[in-house]
This record gives C-alpha cells, structure tokens and sequence, in this order.
C-alpha cells in the first residue's frame, strides 16, 4: 500500500476514476474541481445528452407504433394524427438526471476518504499544486480538466439562440427550426436527436458526408435515414458566420448562400482547458492547440505529471478518459498496468441509427494499413430486426486472413452501442472468426446477426 501524495486537477471521469484507483491502492488523494464532480461528462455532455437522446428514441418509436399494429386515440376516441415534446419539461429532467449522478460520485469519493477541494488548481512547478493560495504538495500530478466547446469570433454563442452543446439545456420554447453547425459527433447526434422530437432541423457539413471520421457505409445509413425522415443535410458547406437579428439566426456559408432558423448550435469541435495552469513552466510540453502530450501510459514530460481526458486530445470519449485516469495511477503507484491501446476502444454515435465501432476500420483497410477480409451483413434479413419494423443498419466484421482473428467491427442499428459488446470482447481477446460463430446466441436477437456474419467469414 502507498502513502503518496496525489493532486489531481479536474472532476471528470479521468480525474474521479484515477482518484478511485488511488485511494484504493493506499494513496492520500486530493481532487480539486471547480465546475461540479462529473465535469462535463457528467453535467453538460454525456449525461444530459443522452439522456436528452433517450427522450428522442421514445418519439420515434412512437411514431412507428402504427406500423407494428398500435394506434393511438385522443380522449374523444378519434385517432391521435401527432405527438409533440415538451423540452422545457424533458430539459429539467436532463438538468436532474446529471445532477443526481454527479452527487452520486461526489458521495463515492467521500466514502473512499478522497478530499474534494473546490476551485481552480495551478502548478507550481512539478510537485505543488496551489489553489486559491493554498498550497498542495504532491508526488503525483494528474491533470484531467477536460475542454471546453470552440467558438469562432463570427460564430459567438449568446445563450439564449446561438448555442453550444453546453448550452442546449436551458431551451425551455421548441425551435421552429433548428440548425446545427458541424456534421462530426456532437453536431450529427444533435441533428439526429431534435429531428426525432419533431423539430425541423438543417445540417451544415463542411466535409462532403456527415460523420467523416466514421465508418463511410455507416455515415451514408445515417444520412440516407435522416434525410428520409426529413433533415436538411448542406454537405461541402462550410460556415463562414453565425448572426441573430431578434428571433431570426442566419448562418452565412462562405460560398454566399444564408440559411435561416430560430435557433443555431454549434458543433465546431473542442478546445483544451490548458492555458494559465502552469504546465508549460513545470516542464509538461503541450502539442498544436494546446493539448498536453502523453504516453500510452499518461505521462507527460514533466517527471510525476500525468493527463488524461480530454485535455490531452488522445481519443474524446468518457471512457478512454477514464481508462487513462486508471493507467497512471497504476502506473505512478506500481500496480499492474498494460498501456492503452485505441484499437481495442469501442464507441457510439447515438443517433437514429446508432454507430458502433471498435478495432481497425475500413478506411485503414483500403488503405493498406491493415489485411483484413471484410463481411457486411444488412439487418434487413434479421428475424428480430423484422419483428421491430428495423430496415437500416448493418453488421460489418474484419478478420485478418489465415488467422481469422477478429480485428474490427461496425454495427449500425438500434441499440448499436449494446450489440457491439461481443465484438469487443473478440477484438480484445483476439479471438477467432469461429470462435465468436460459434458462441451461442438467442432466436431471434438482433445480436444473431453478428454470429452469422462471423460465420460467413469461415470460408476465407
């Protein structure tokens, strides 16, 4: 057991669950966090947003009830031809829901004996960490204060219309007509979620497909169904400026054209929350945009200084933050530890459909990175998928030829961010092609569809 001194700087996941891992391996640890317990994980991104997605998925499944044999009537007995969302009411659950979690992990701390101090921590050189004048002396350093949402100065959010994704959950009035900015993650689950409550929704896209750093037959699902059921998608568009003239807010693209709409969020990506902490002076080197630079183990330059999260813009997910929290506390205080590998990560995109992924993709396929056999199998064909009325989505394997070991997979479907389990644990067990065959699976179950694209991949 250790008696070291631990100061981490930052609430989010890569800071709480590093403070876990040290207080139970005997460290004395000390958080100090000024934006809440959770950081914006917790309070104004993971938790609120899907949360807020969840909401969107009841609507759509609603809508479709017909299809399956459902229908609704108004209270007179006639049929019941819409629904419609309350946001101010869906947006004060979502403000509940990310508070009561953050008091739940503020109590977990507490209970492990971790010290909680609030406001904004500074180095003082590699070992010291002062906050509000009070000195805190450490053997180990993690920062994992996170990033905050990118502005542009053409593009300033007041809050109130022009918003970020931090400040959609004041909205208390539904948009007339809603305009994101940013076809990556944060602006396709955006676009995809308030398209499901109903709201009219344009989709301003840079790139020349929505999702570009995604599966390409994953984004083309995706912006194939969206458009179907109504969004507006403006590819190769890029956003010059973002203005409001009362109730109106133009988005102006650089090629001249203006789109118009009550409300605008912004989806330009994220800036790391690393300037005036003293890093650079305590000898921690920061990349291009101010990210902090890490080893697979989280160290940064500076001896007994380590980052994790979204400050260092290794891969910004909750838990590849998390999982980095972990590794340097292991690693700082002598545990097992094994390097974080990017290629047994597994994410979502929570749209409607939702992406899944985890191992090598298509793209390094093409691109030589990787030999791999591929199979694509649509669920279309899937007995479940049928019974659901699903018709979009699919299950894509990769398996190195020879060995046939998994290495990668795509799932587009609902609930894609629960199927793509089996395929991870195959990725990060390196198991066989007939090894993931042959594990039984229920009938009918969507997740048959990944044993049976497993099984197609027996005659390479």
């Amino acid at each position: 057991m250790s008696s070291d001194k631990v100061v981490i700087l930052g609430g989010g996941p890569g800071g709480y669950e590093a403070a876990l891992v040290a207080s139970q391996l005997g460290a004395d640890v000390t958080v100090v966090d000024s934006d809440g317990i959770g950081g914006s994980a917790v309070l104004t991104d993971c938790v609120p947003s899907k949360t807020l997605i969840a909401t969107a998925e009841v609507m759509t499944q609603v809508e479709a009830a017909a299809e399956l044999g459902i229908d609704f009537r108004d209270h007179e007995g006639d049929s019941a031809t819409s629904i419609r969302v309350d946001l101010a009411r869906v947006n004060t659950r979502v403000k509940a829901l990310a508070a009561e979690q953050s008091a739940d992990i503020a109590r977990r701390l507490d209970k492990e004996g971790v010290r909680v101090v609030e406001g904004r921590g500074r180095l003082d050189g590699p070992g010291c960490v002062v906050v509000d004048g009070a000195s805190y002396d450490a053997d180990a350093i993690l920062v994992a204060t996170g990033a905050a949402p990118r502005t542009l100065p053409s593009a300033q959010p007041d809050g109130e219309r022009i918003l970020t994704w931090e400040q959609v959950y004041d909205l208390t009035e539904v948009p007339t007509e809603l305009i994101v900015v940013g076809s990556g993650v944060t602006g396709a689950e955006f676009a995809s979620g308030y398209l499901a409550l109903g709201i009219p929704v344009t989709l301003v896209s840079s790139r020349d497909r929505v999702l570009p750093g995604e599966d390409a037959d994953a984004s083309k699902v995706l912006e194939d169904v969206s458009i179907r059921r109504g969004m507006t998608v403006l590819s190769k568009s890029r956003m010059e400026s973002v203005t409001r003239d009362g109730d109106v807010v133009t988005v102006r693209l650089t090629d001249g054209r203006e789109v118009q709409g009550s409300h605008c969020i912004l989806a330009l990506g994220s800036v790391p929350n690393t300037t005036d902490l003293g890093l650079e002076e305590a000898g921690v080197v920061l990349k291009d945009g101010g990210f902090v630079n890490v080893d697979r183990v989280s160290r940064t330059s500076a001896r007994g200084v380590y980052a994790a999260g979204d400050c260092t813009g290794v891969l910004m997910l909750a838990s590849v933050a998390a999982m980095q929290g972990r590794i340097a506390m292991w690693h700082f205080l002598g545990d097992t530890v094994h390097p974080l590998d990017l290629k047994k990560v597994s994410s979502n995109v929570f749209t409607a459909p939702e992406i899944a992924t985890v191992g090598w993709s298509q793209q390094s396929v093409d691109a030589g990175e990787m030999q791999a056999d591929v199979v694509t199998l649509p669920l279309s064909g899937n007995a479940r998928a049928k019974m659901q009325g699903v018709r979009d989505g699919f299950v894509k394997l990769f398996c190195r030829p020879g060995t046939g070991i998994v290495v990668g997979g795509v799932v587009v479907g609902p609930r894609a961010s629960e199927l793509i389990h089996p395929v991870s644990i195959a990725v990060a067990e390196s198991l066989t092609a007939d090894q993931l065959a042959q594990a039984f699976t229920v009938y009918p179950s969507v997740s048959g569809s990944i044993a049976e694209a497993a099984r197609r991949l027996h005659r390479f």
